[in-house]
């Protein structure tokens, strides 16, 4: 609960909780459970959904069969339910968190869940006891835990770590994400996390990461997802948001310093992180601020017609005119930026990138011949207003700021191409 509510409140969301047990636990392990009675539990859930609501609905530990019958019964019968499922089996410290009799209901709730969680060992039991020891195991796994009814399942392969030639596969049904880029991988070791829906396999690739501060992981991972799944987010960006929240927790937790076995993440990292701290951190931030906005360029018409082919002819020529216009613009901006400064260095170098556009500008004019379209109907094109309004804009802002006001007018062209 703590961690749940943690993460909750770095990424945003208001948290409520319902209590299923209470533990008596540390760093170096649980020492007592205490099962809430089923009508408190009961009561509670009436309580938070009837006064509050909930966009996105996160279960844990939930011990015993009463309680998860119970906890299926109530969350069934709401409309429009959006479930993440996170099925806490055992304790960092091998600690039984879920009766054995308890297995059969579980599977129940699973069939109503949007996504579930598990790790290595949880997806074995679930899965009738089949073994994983290799990537190909989890990816056997996944496909006998979606066939439970759960709209995805996200199997976690923090407890498998391997070598990266271990992980590769010829499958064209594979799509392989790459998280963290900026940590190199000690020995080459690498952690895998696949997210399945029925259809497609999504791999998320992150180095492995040698350290005890792991307590809470699962349950962080799981309310992340929910709280990026609560923001509207799709089920694919919000895992890879997720994953590299709970990385980063991960490495920011080493320097806790707190208690003596398994120690905590630290979940609000986020909160006083400096943006600048790795390569990838500045621009991702960006993109996390205006998510809406971000899928709506992204789940554009034009740029899905464009990434699959389907554009027609004449809109892909109109875009490639229009092209050459920006180009224009974007060397005027440099040259308006070697203006602004006032050492020889940074002059040549802002100078240096007008060439590139210029250099670039010819292999452009010998694309769109290639479609036909000549540099004289190039030069003759209208400019489009969007194209006009944006490059009129940090042009201005150049003009009427310093340079640093033009090179961030001028970063959402850079950003969109290059993330």
């Amino acid at each position: 609960i703590q961690a749940d509510l943690k993460t909750f409140t770095a990424l945003g969301v208001y948290g409520t909780s319902v209590l299923t047990a209470l533990t008596a636990q540390n760093t170096r392990g649980v020492q007592s459970i205490h099962a809430c009675p089923t009508e408190f539990v009961e009561v509670q859930l009436v309580s938070v959904l009837d006064d509050i609501g909930a966009d996105i609905i996160k279960t844990g530990m939930l011990f015993n069969a009463e309680i998860i019958e119970l906890v299926y019964a109530k969350l069934n019968s709401l409309p429009d339910l959006n479930l993440v499922v996170d099925p806490v089996m055992v304790s960092t410290s091998g600690h039984r968190l879920l009766a054995s009799d308890a297995i059969d209901p579980f599977i129940k709730l699973i069939s109503i869940a949007t996504v579930i969680t598990p790790n290595i060992s949880e997806a074995e039991i679930l899965s009738g006891d089949i073994q994983i020891h290799t990537i190909d195991d989890m990816r056997k796994v996944a496909i006998i835990l979606k066939e439970k009814g759960c709209k995805y399942v996200l199997l976690k392969g923090g407890h498998l770590p391997m070598k990266k030639e271990d992980m590769e596969t010829n499958s064209s049904n594979i799509l392989r994400i790459h998280l963290m880029n900026d940590i190199e991988a000690v020995d080459g070791i690498y952690t895998v996390d696949i997210l399945y829906d029925g259809e497609k396999t999504v791999e998320y690739w992150k180095p492995y990461f040698q350290t005890d501060h792991t307590h809470g992981t699962g349950c962080t991972l799981s309310a992340a997802l929910a709280a990026y799944l609560a923001k509207g987010i799709p089920i694919r960006e919000a895992t890879e948001f997720a994953l590299t929240f709970v990385a980063k927790a991960i490495l920011h937790g080493v320097n806790l310093g707190i208690g003596h076995g398994h120690g905590p993440l630290n979940h609000l990292y986020s909160i006083s992180e400096i943006p600048f701290v790795s390569p990838n951190s500045f621009p991702r931030k960006l993109v996390e601020s205006c998510l809406p906005e971000w899928n709506d360029y992204i789940d554009h018409p034009f740029v899905k017609g464009i990434a699959d082919g389907t554009l027609p002819a004449e809109c892909f020529k109109h875009f490639i005119k229009q092209d050459y216009l920006y180009l224009i613009h974007y060397a005027r901006g440099y040259a308006l930026a070697a203006y602004k400064e006032h050492e020889f260095e940074e002059i040549a170098s802002a100078a240096d990138v007008v060439l590139n556009i210029y250099h670039e500008s010819k292999l452009h004019i010998e694309f769109c011949k290639q479609w036909g379209v000549s540099l004289e109907e190039l030069k003759s094109t209208n400019e489009a207003t969007a194209n006009l309004s944006y490059s009129r804009y940090f042009l201005e802002k150049g003009l009427s700021g310093d340079k640093l006001d033009l090179y961030v007018a001028m970063a959402p062209c850079l950003i969109g191409y290059g993330i």
